[in-house]
């Protein structure tokens, strides 16, 4: 079969599935999955046991990749490392038991006071004068670590490994650290202009692969970093189409969270707060991100809120949100109807006839939201209710590739359901 025949096979399947799959369903997810189908998953603290492990992970031209990461002890492998989620002011303890052949370790970039062991975190050197060998306490082969730190700002967050970190970080040992804000869990910071709606709030986890650099590692070879070159370009460890599907899709086991945004219009007295987007990039590279649409009202980045001296609001509205490498953006978003076109206030254009237009997978057969109709006989639609659906990707276009395969890497969607109550799953 040609590839790229096989490529638009593999996607309308991932499409139906995963986007047919907004509820759980033993079909499409995990027998053990019980979370919402979008947006960020949370494991909660403020205790955590992790485990640095090896694993496979599904690639979007359906190769597979072997890779480090952390998981949840006893949970099985998966990639990223789970979202830690804790409350300011809470005492986080993080246990690290090292099941890889190497010494692995993690740091917590932008926590203060952090103890390994009971006793403050320091770097390890190789002998009397050596040269350093990690920059925090690290757990050898088969070993452990407790990390400890008291959680003291809200904000977003990076953890990842701070033993030959080019390397490691490179491999998957990294994920995503949500401090919540005294002010309440639907906060970023504590500022009243900080709020979103709860159910709202997605994270997008940018990373990106040197194939060569994990078939080393898992051949137990050398491999020189100065030769790294990414070739996969990933969102929340997933590659598009992948990245729509739900979390905890069953036929990705180890790659648990997709980046699917799904949020209702935005309405002064029903719906009158925004959604919230968090934004990582564990990567080497710069990530301009662009949701389509609609532009994003940047409040935060590396867990600090954009506030004067004097508490004033210095947030700013950004088209597409360019993340460098090592950094997080906290970013609100809305989607509203501003003209309110329907049925009985319609477009002021002539649409053209349905035989003068190409119909994408998404159309519900209506440019009307919460509107559906008849499609053309022989059309198909992943389409459910009348919702609308608008690109989000990196803007960076050469990254939106799988090692020659155009359109994957960081791409995603923004789903508009219709106001409620609706017919909607």
């Amino acid at each position: 079969m040609h590839t790229s025949n096989f490529k638009w096979m593999r996607l309308g399947l991932i499409l139906l599935m995963g986007l047919l799959a907004v509820v759980p369903s033993a079909h499409t997810r995990s027998a053990k999955a019980l979370n919402p189908p979008t947006g960020m998953v949370c494991t909660t603290g403020p205790n955590f046991t992790l485990t640095a492990e090896s694993g496979y992970i599904m690639m979007p031209d359906m190769t597979t990749m072997f890779m480090w990461s952390y998981g949840l002890a006893g949970g099985g492998f998966q990639h990223p490392g789970p979202v830690l989620c804790v409350n300011e002011g809470q005492t986080v303890t993080v246990i690290l038991q090292n099941n890889l052949n190497i010494s692995v370790s993690i740091m917590f970039p932008g926590q203060e006071n952090v103890l390994a062991n009971g006793v403050p975190d320091q770097p390890e050197f190789n002998g009397t004068g050596g040269t350093l060998s990690s920059m925090v306490k690290s757990a050898p082969p088969g070993g452990s670590v407790t990390y400890s730190f008291v959680a003291g700002k809200p904000g977003t967050f990076i953890y990842e490994s701070g033993t030959d970190t080019k390397k490691q970080v490179a491999m998957g040992l990294f994920g995503a650290l949500i401090v919540r804000p005294a002010m309440g869990a639907n906060f970023v910071y504590n500022r009243a202009d900080s709020q979103f709606t709860a159910g709202e709030e997605f994270i997008a986890i940018l990373s990106e692969i040197d194939p060569y650099l994990h078939q080393a590692m898992r051949d137990g070879l050398s491999f020189n970093m100065n030769n790294y070159r990414a070739r996969y370009w990933m969102i929340n460890g997933r590659g598009f189409p992948d990245s729509i599907a739900d979390n905890d899709a069953s036929w990705l086991p180890g790659q648990p969270y997709g980046a699917l945004a799904r949020i209702y219009p935005y309405d002064a007295t029903t719906h009158p707060n925004p959604a919230l987007e968090r934004f990582i990039n564990v990567g080497t590279e710069d990530y301009p991100f662009h949701p389509h649409g609609q532009n994003g009202l940047v409040i935060g980045r590396d867990g600090n809120p954009l506030e004067g001296p004097g508490g004033e609001d210095l947030s700013y509205e950004k088209f597409a949100v360019n993340i460098g490498p090592g950094q997080t953006w906290d970013v609100v978003f809305k989607w509203y109807d501003a003209e309110g076109y329907s049925p009985s206030n319609p477009v002021p254009v002539t649409v053209p006839d349905l035989v003068n237009v190409a119909l994408g997978e998404f159309f519900s057969g209506s440019p009307y939201l919460g509107e559906t109709a008849t499609l053309p006989p022989g059309s198909t639609t992943l389409n459910q209710c009348g919702e609308y659906y608008i690109i989000s990707h990196n803007h960076a276009l050469f990254q939106l590739d799988a090692w020659g395969q155009p359109m994957s890497g960081p791409i995603t969607y923004l789903r508009i359901d219709p106001p409620q109550p609706n017919n909607c799953p």
